[in-house]
């Protein structure tokens, strides 16, 4: 993890999904380089045809305590992205508490598993509802915001290596990722008026519950054809002159390292880009 350089001191970042795994980390490495959080989580599951636990109050305010200790303040709630009204009052709400809001991480969203023609409509509903409307919603309760305050902004859209490539046994996952991809380009143009950058990032194999659960290793075991279209992750030697290895899996906080770069000036000059978190293995 890189270290903490205050680059986003007096800024208030929203942070949805953010009960554990990569929303958690996202929350947390913002407030360490400065920034007071609004971090937003469902914590139920989203449906029952989701293959794994659905996150939980208790761990939404595990992410509030790690945010409290970074020094920064935060305002958290449980909210469903599919809850229009929830949204917006959640964004009202945190505008009126910290008086501006110059950096969204629209994270939420769920995976399940099945071949295209044998998926139900409940399975269809729940991804394309979370992952592609619920971002939309997301965007839409957020962007006024924004340009009301007159600040430029800088929106990071959570994707998927799924948002720029093919993947088998999941495809309703991968027809809302390249969603979000279309979203992010065409969103870019229309708000790069108001100084608000947007771009999408695209982490490939990131260890969290949604993609270590058997229901990811049962598609591959019944089809095991479909393993070629996943790469193993390249290992990288960590640090200059360094020789160990890294696991087949990246970890939240190499993606959240990437997400607090985007959110700061450094990247200003970046919008309407896809960013590939995958160390290279989209190029095999």
């Amino acid at each position: 993890m890189a270290a903490a350089t205050g680059t986003l001191e007096g800024r208030v970042a929203f942070v949805t999904g953010a009960a554990r795994g990569q929303g958690r980390a996202h929350a947390v490495r913002l407030a360490r380089e400065g920034a007071d959080v609004i971090v937003s989580d469902i914590c139920g599951p989203v449906s029952d045809t989701v293959p794994y636990p659905g996150t939980t109050s208790e761990e939404l305010a595990e992410t509030v305590r790690l945010v409290e200790a970074e020094g920064r303040k935060v305002l958290a709630r449980e909210v469903d992205v599919r809850d229009d009204a929830a949204l917006r009052l959640l964004v009202a709400d945190g505008i009126e508490q910290f008086g501006r809001l110059d950096i969204l991480v629209a994270n939420a969203g769920v995976l399940s598993w099945g071949r295209l023609w044998e998926l139900t409509d409940d399975q269809w509903n729940a991804v394309i509802d979370t992952n592609l409307t619920g971002t939309w919603r997301t965007l839409r309760a957020v962007v006024p915001a924004m340009i009301e305050a007159g600040n430029g902004g800088s929106i990071i859209v959570v994707s998927s290596s799924a948002g720029v490539k093919a993947t088998p046994g999941n495809s309703h996952y991968a027809a809302s990722k390249h969603g979000l991809t279309a979203l992010t380009n065409s969103l870019a143009l229309e708000a790069g008026e108001y100084g608000i950058r947007v771009n999408s990032i695209h982490p490939y194999s990131v260890a969290t519950p949604m993609t270590e659960n058997d229901a990811m290793l049962k598609v591959f075991g019944a089809h095991p054809s479909y393993l070629h279209a996943f790469a193993p992750m390249p290992y990288l030697p960590v640090g200059q002159g360094a020789t160990g290895k890294r696991s087949d899996f990246m970890t939240v906080d190499e993606v959240a390292d990437v997400v607090v770069w985007l959110a700061g000036d450094a990247s200003s000059t970046l919008s309407g880009s896809q960013i590939r978190i995958d160390r290279g293995v989209m190029k095999y």
